[in-house]
């Protein structure tokens, strides 16, 4: 009886594709994973950035703008800036600067106070040497009756005011203030003080802004024109005749 002969087993070299397939399983599981997060992840960013948008719609600031959100290139030392109710139009600021050239006509004439048309409305500007005394926030007892008629016209209209203060390029450092921003500041901010607590207007309706030296209105070069740059301007926000109607934004303040 012969005896069978035993085959030789032979080792497969084809075995690696079993593990090689399920690499590239794995590894297709993982990139759908990874693509479906990032999907995800877009659609919370746009949903996060459309809500931040509304916001900056609500608080007035950037209001016509319709593309994805920028990021601040300047940074703002200042209270925001007010904004109308959705319901509510700019008033019209022409007979508003006429009886106030009438009610301050003594101290536009000693240049203690200048109206002009300004790109958000009308911009009241009271000196300091008419109103305040070099470095202090608190105004001249000489003043008050002036500042008085000024307040209660005021009063009389439902306007939207933003007061921003303003110095000189001369440093300041005194027992109050270490710098030309904090005075600023506070001269703006006393401003709203006396505007809400002595001729009640609406604090909803006021913003404060401390500009220091850097919004000059004439150079800083001559005693002349250091004096017209040490200010404060109350910017009664509407549109006047002549004048474009521009959106009303946050005020940038370096």
């Amino acid at each position: 009886m012969s005896r069978r002969k035993r085959r030789a087993h032979r080792p497969s070299h084809d075995r690696w594709l079993v593990s090689y397939a399920d690499f590239i399983t794995l590894l297709f599981a993982f990139f759908v994973v990874l693509y479906s997060t990032a999907q995800v992840d877009r659609k919370k960013v746009g949903q996060l950035s459309a809500a931040i948008q509304v916001a900056f719609q609500q608080l007035g600031a950037n209001p016509t703008s319709t593309g994805p959100i920028q990021a601040p290139v300047e940074i703002n030392q200042a209270a925001p800036a007010v904004a109308l109710p959705a319901d509510e139009e700019p008033p019209d600021l022409s007979s508003l600067r006429k009886e106030m050239g009438q009610t301050l006509a003594p101290e536009i004439a000693r240049g203690e106070v200048t109206l002009r048309t300004g790109r958000d409305g009308l911009v009241i500007s009271l000196k300091e040497a008419g109103f305040f005394n070099s470095g202090s926030a608190g105004v001249k007892a000489a003043s008050e009756p002036a500042f008085s008629r000024m307040a209660r016209l005021l009063a009389v209209g439902k306007y939207n005011i933003r007061i921003e203060g303003h110095t000189d390029n001369v440093r300041i450092h005194n027992a109050q203030y270490s710098s030309n921003w904090e005075l600023s500041t506070a001269r703006s901010t006393e401003m709203i003080r006396l505007l809400v607590v002595n001729y009640g207007l609406d604090p909803e309706r006021l913003s404060a802004s401390g500009y220091g030296e850097y919004h000059p209105v004439a150079s800083n070069r001559t005693a002349d024109g250091r004096a017209l740059n040490r200010r404060v301007d109350l910017v009664v926000l509407g549109k006047q005749e002549g004048v474009p109607k521009q959106g009303l934004g946050q005020e940038n303040v370096h």
